[in-house]
């Protein structure tokens, strides 16, 4: 059990009101949101923009979406050699691709946590193993979203609607304070004397200063593949370090709304933040296409792959196979 004793906001008895609080009346804006855009769109004319796409524009788009998911199965790819487990790559990719498009989909408590831990299982790691990857696979995610989102933040913060409060000052001192966590890690890594953690009773060892580094290039690189994919189809009608910003918001949105693939979270954002610089339409368009090619397209081939995942499992059960286990750890 974890130390309560020491005084912190999570032990407060008013924090866990307050964060429900806090989460109903987020979600609640977001929704208003959604109903208050979705009542003015003229839908015909966002099919009628997705139609527009030239093959050259989706094909891009295709590309960038299909490295950021490769670079993103180079998470459980590091947490191979942090856990310390023998796995092939090829597997370790498999299960990764597999459970991020679930977790795009249907959320992170289907995709990235239930997904991992039944896949990894059948090919005999342990909870602990893969409690280890999966913690790894989050803060890397994190520390990049982290660091990129907070130097552009702090050095291009958004242009924003004319009529919200929220100024350049306050988007700055956000990107500070979202840059100086991510530091703070590397430097945690790089120096600190104590390797290992508890954090709510599960057990967390600093990786090396050259893994961390690894980490941190990889997710950037990640999240830019993403603001790519969205800056191709609004075919470069806005700078791309402002689509990437939007998008680093809507994301971060999206988990706190806890809602499934970010539904109608991604848009409103987008409209909220964009649409007097584009037309809303268009703004759709785009972030439909996005949902096509990034979530829907991934998970067609997630699918068979999962299935044909079990029926090998299953076969080396009944044939008595014994799966690769866990080997030494490393770091």
């Amino acid at each position: 059990m974890p130390d309560r004793s020491r005084g912190g906001i999570a032990s407060r008895p008013w924090w866990p009101g307050l964060k429900r609080v806090l989460t109903c009346a987020f979600f609640a804006l977001v929704a208003w949101l959604i109903v208050k855009h979705a009542r003015q769109i003229e839908w015909s004319d966002v099919f009628v923009a997705m139609q527009r796409y030239t093959t050259p524009t989706l094909l891009a788009a295709a590309a960038l979406a299909l490295a950021s998911h490769a670079v993103y199965g180079s998470y459980d790819v590091l947490g191979r050699h942090y856990a310390g487990h023998d796995l092939r790559i090829r597997q370790v990719i498999g299960v990764t691709f597999v459970s991020y498009a679930f977790n795009l989909n249907f959320g992170s408590l289907v995709g990235g946590f239930a997904f991992r831990y039944r896949l990894y299982s059948r090919l005999g790691l342990d909870t602990a193993v893969i409690t280890r990857v999966l913690a790894l696979s989050l803060t890397t995610n994190w520390l990049g979203y982290l660091a990129l989102g907070g130097t552009l933040f702090l050095l291009r913060p958004l242009e924003l609607p004319p009529d919200w409060k929220l100024g350049s000052g306050g988007l700055r001192w956000l990107g500070a304070s979202m840059l100086a966590t991510s530091l703070a890690y590397l430097a945690l890594c790089a120096f600190a004397r104590r390797r290992s953690f508890n954090l709510r009773g599960h057990d967390f060892t600093l990786p090396g200063a050259r893994l961390a580094l690894l980490q941190l290039v990889l997710s950037m690189l990640n999240w830019a593949l993403i603001g790519g994919v969205v800056f191709m189809l609004l075919q470069r009608q806005i700078g791309y370090p402002t689509v990437l910003a939007v998008l680093l918001v809507a994301a971060v949105a999206g988990v706190i709304a806890h809602v499934p693939a970010g539904l109608g979270v991604l848009e409103a954002v987008f409209v909220a933040l964009l649409s007097h610089r584009v037309p809303t339409t268009e703004l759709l368009a785009a972030l439909l296409t996005y949902r096509a090619i990034y979530y829907l397209a991934p998970l067609a081939v997630a699918v068979p792959l999962y299935l044909t995942m079990e029926a090998r499992a299953r076969r080396a059960g009944c044939a008595g196979g014994q799966a690769v286990g866990p080997r030494a750890q490393s770091s």
